[in-house]
């Protein structure tokens, strides 16, 4: 008995020091700092060599391979190129590694609030009048993401053109690093038990495939609810051939255009004090610019250029290198819908473990306990709507200081009691409704002007209103009541709950809670699974070669015509390990050993 109350002793003694070291982590947040045993090649961008004459390119360092965006997929393609080739990943933002706003579940939404300069959240506003988020940072979005893990579809593979093999040799290399089976809370069991009794079956239990019914997916958050993001995939590069420039903000790709076919030649960016710095391909046929900035990043990067519609270029005075009229086109958003789901008990808070996948292209997910946060609800973020995680806003002609300050204030107003509870999100798969991306000016810090026509399509519109008729069901579920202790309410009255627990400034119509249609549109938030802006066909290549110029790749969502699965980051990550595991073996064939 005395040995096992030792062990028991034991065990809360390590769990308890774990605890006390995550902590001492977390308080170093705002500092720059990193592992410099486990990533010696990470680097300030001040720290860049200048040119010189002394070698015979006229560079102290010229690469295989220039990767601008050090994010989801940018960090896993560095990783696997630098095992055989040099490679300089230039990232805009800082590490995360030390920021307890990125580094743990329970600060999700602060992150997302922060909208300082040095944020490794940038929020944007699309013509839409929702606010979205961009991120800044080392591991771009599985930075600041929600977490949850999950693989595409074999549909989309296939679609994709991708060698199923590769890609199944792929993901696996993510997830043994990263991703862990998250742990059971009791509000997402309700959930689950909730979707099934909707209809949402059968029951796929614990998978990170896409099934159709109910399943739990995985997360990036360990036991602890720290995050493991794709910066920590650098880990597995070669730190002889790697170099990793943070705070470097790419301005173009510099090009020759002497010859028939403009070649990318390398990059110019600047540093955190400003300073401007060239950085350059090495002279070979197969050394590359990879752009893996994201779906707003790299149709911006392109256009910066002098890629793009040539008008648009000429009226920036940008030397026009290509005239492309699709690059920045057939931009779209998952738009995504929350019901609020009041409860009666202190809720813990979660981020998405279970999805439903249904058959008519919406999928159903659920997070809890955010909402009754004080540092969520009470506190002034500006105009950020942290009760969903998001933002939303007033169409930009209707956006005045007055309709700002009724928001703060009603913001201030809200009792802490009021929100106790949760959310089930209703996510479209595919929409068809399109927009496009437009630069306003040439300051690559500046976001770009971007549409995506939520719900122009009517097929949106009603797979929203079908959505929704599911969301409803699950909130009247027996299993949400008897676990919330909160009576049945009638549909109407779940979505005037939800009208004003999504506090945002879209004025509201009187018939919003009659309305599933005016509902979906009133309410129409973002989960950031925007994609588009480079598609395969018009703006580059089946290998993602960007289409006339050469040495200029796209490795990112900025290529997907969807999203693919029911969040996407699992497959950015492994487009990341697949297409550096594929320019390796195309250009070293068996001596590529991988």
């Amino acid at each position: 008995m005395a040995l096992v109350n030792g062990a028991l002793v034991l065990k809360k003694l390590i769990f308890f020091v774990a605890l006390c070291l995550i902590s001492l982590l977390s308080s170093s947040q705002g500092k720059e700092v990193y592992d410099e045993f486990r990533y010696p090649f990470i680097k300030k961008a001040s720290s860049f060599a200048f040119v010189s004459s002394s070698s015979s390119s006229g560079h102290i360092n010229d690469y295989d391979y220039i990767i601008v965006g050090g994010g989801t997929a940018g960090c896993p393609l560095a990783a696997t190129l630098s095992q055989n080739f040099s490679v300089l990943v230039l990232e805009r933002g800082g590490v995360p590694f030390a920021n307890s706003n990125v580094s743990f579940l329970q600060n999700f939404h602060i992150a997302l609030e922060d909208i300082s300069p040095k944020s490794p959240s940038q929020p944007f506003v699309s013509s839409d009048g929702v606010i979205n988020s961009r991120a800044r940072v080392l591991g771009g979005g599985s930075v600041i993401n929600a977490g949850f893990y999950t693989r595409a579809s074999p549909r989309f593979i296939k679609r994709v053109g991708w060698d199923a093999k590769l890609v199944n040799e792929s993901y696996p290399w993510i997830e043994k690093q990263i991703v862990h089976e998250p742990q059971p809370e009791p509000y997402q069991i309700a959930f689950r038990d909730s979707l099934l009794a909707a209809g949402v079956a059968p029951f796929n239990g614990f998978t990170y495939d896409h099934l159709y019914g109910t399943k739990v997916g995985g997360t990036i958050f360990d036991r602890f609810g720290r995050r493991h993001s794709s910066a920590e995939l650098l880990s597995s590069g070669n730190p002889q051939k790697l170099t990793v420039l943070i705070y470097a903000t790419v301005q173009k790709i510099v090009f020759d255009t002497s010859g028939k076919t403009p070649k990318a030649v390398g990059v110019t960016f600047k540093d955190e004090n400003g300073n401007q710095h060239q950085a350059f391909l090495a002279d070979k046929p197969q050394s590359e610019v990879l752009l893996s900035s994201g779906a707003i990043g790299s149709p911006q990067m392109l256009l910066l250029s002098g890629i793009g519609p040539k008008a648009d270029l000429e009226k920036l005075n940008i030397p026009v290198v290509l005239n492309n009229e699709f690059v920045g086109k057939g931009m779209a958003d998952n738009p995504m819908n929350a019901i609020f789901v009041p409860s009666s008990r202190e809720e813990n808070q979660t981020l998405i473990q279970t999805v439903g996948i249904t058959k008519m292209g919406v999928y159903i997910e659920a997070s809890s306990g955010f909402s009754q946060s004080k540092d969520s609800i009470e506190c002034n973020h500006g105009i950020m709507s942290a009760e969903i995680g998001q933002l939303s806003t007033l169409p930009p002609k209707q956006r005045t200081p007055e309709a700002i300050q009724a928001f703060i204030k009603r913001k201030r107003d809200l009792p802490h009691e009021a929100f106790k509870g949760g959310f089930i999100l209703e996510k479209i798969a595919n929409p068809i409704s399109k927009g496009d991306l437009r630069l306003h000016n040439t300051n690559v810090d500046d976001n770009p002007n971007v549409s995506f026509n939520y719900f122009s399509h009517p097929y949106d519109l009603k797979r929203c209103v079908d959505g929704i008729r599911i969301a409803t069901k699950v909130a009247q579920s027996e299993h949400f009541t008897n676990y919330t202790r909160v009576d049945k309410q009638t549909v109407e009255k779940i979505l005037n709950l939800s009208v004003k627990a999504n506090v945002n400034l879209i004025p509201k119509n009187i018939n919003d809670t009659k309305s599933l249609e005016q509902f979906c549109k009133d309410t129409v938030i973002t989960i950031w699974h925007y994609h588009g802006g480079c598609h395969v066909g018009t703006v580059v290549s089946p290998d993602n070669k960007v289409l006339g110029v050469d040495r200029v790749r796209v490795v990112d969502g900025s290529t997907f015509s969807e999203s693919p699965g029911t969040n996407p980051q699992a497959t950015v990550m492994m487009m990341g390990r697949y297409m550096g595991l594929k320019i390796l073996r195309d250009r070293l064939g068996r001596a590529a050993g991988i």
